[in-house]
């Protein structure tokens, strides 16, 4: 089932993979354009990612879904990791009939993208990780807890409307198991295991991340294929408070195009490069 989605570069639609139904949305891009799929963090759908996902839909095939467990789609028998939630990932990709594709994920959706690449390395082009938590910077829990505190009150009061239906329906246990599971997860060793290029971006007021020097001085100690790029002002949900900077960046990145600022949102956050991994493909002139 198709339905146009009222103002959007995107349709709904509905398919079924694993014996679970699940909801995505989906834009064809021009012919012959290359696959970019948009993971949402935990306790969310994928609504919230497409002001940024309509940016870059008529440049890429864009598929924005609810992984299984979240938002629209359905529950599978038992909740999934962050291992399974990767191959319903790919699965979901098998069913659209897509060998290989480009991941933009954020907070979570970081996390299933770095499992995703361990699964199925021939298989994930580039990767553009957006705020990406998880690790020791989260722990313990309690302090991740805190620190989603603080990221409400930095964040688009038009993110509310967006986020607490998508939380009321996963659920309290739900997203508390979830955050558990992602205060544990191994980022940075997932992170600089990846040999694709890989765009990290992060925003100047987020929370749950290191700050931006931090984050440059530990990129610096590795030879990676990671361009690190920060957002002024941004806290955590970079997708929906700040999509034309980070469409822009995006844009840049896949080309190859050295980081600039938006042209189109003069006067808005600044977007600049603070790392740049020595094995990423040559700057284009």
């Amino acid at each position: 089932m198709v339905t146009p989605s009222a103002g959007s570069a995107v349709a709904e639609r509905w398919t079924s993979v694993n014996g679970v139904k699940v909801f995505y949305r989906e834009s064809p891009g021009p012919p012959g354009a290359a696959t970019m799929m948009h993971l949402h963090g935990f306790g969310l759908s994928g609504r919230y990612l497409l002001p940024t996902a309509e940016r870059l839909a008529d440049e890429f095939r864009t598929l924005v879904p609810d992984l299984p467990g979240f938002g629209r789609s359905g529950r599978p028998r038992a909740p999934l990791d962050v291992p399974e939630l990767a191959e319903a990932a790919a699965a979901f990709l098998d069913d659209r009939g897509i060998e290989t594709v480009t991941l933009v994920g954020n907070s979570m959706g970081c996390a299933v993208i770095c499992e995703f690449a361990h699964l199925f390395p021939a298989r994930l082009e580039r990767a553009v990780l957006v705020a990406p938590a998880g690790g020791l910077h989260n722990q313990p829990l309690r302090r991740a807890v805190q620190q989603l505190a603080r990221d409400g009150v930095r964040e688009p009061l038009g993110l509310i409307r967006v986020a607490v239906p998508d939380y009321v329906r996963f659920g309290v246990p739900s997203t508390m198991r979830m955050f558990r599971a992602l205060t544990r997860y191994p980022a940075l060793d997932r992170l600089l295991a990846l040999h694709i290029p890989t765009l990290v971006v992060l925003g100047s007021a987020d929370p749950l991340m290191p700050a931006p020097p931090r984050v440059k001085e530990v990129a610096g100690r590795f030879e990676t294929h990671v361009l690190v790029v920060v957002i002024d002002g941004a806290a955590h949900a970079i997708n929906f408070s700040h999509p034309g900077e980070l469409a822009n960046v995006t844009r840049l990145f896949m080309a190859d195009l050295p980081i600039a600022d938006d042209p189109d949102s003069p006067g808005q956050a600044r977007a600049y490069e603070i790392h740049r991994g020595v094995h990423l493909p040559p700057i284009q002139p």
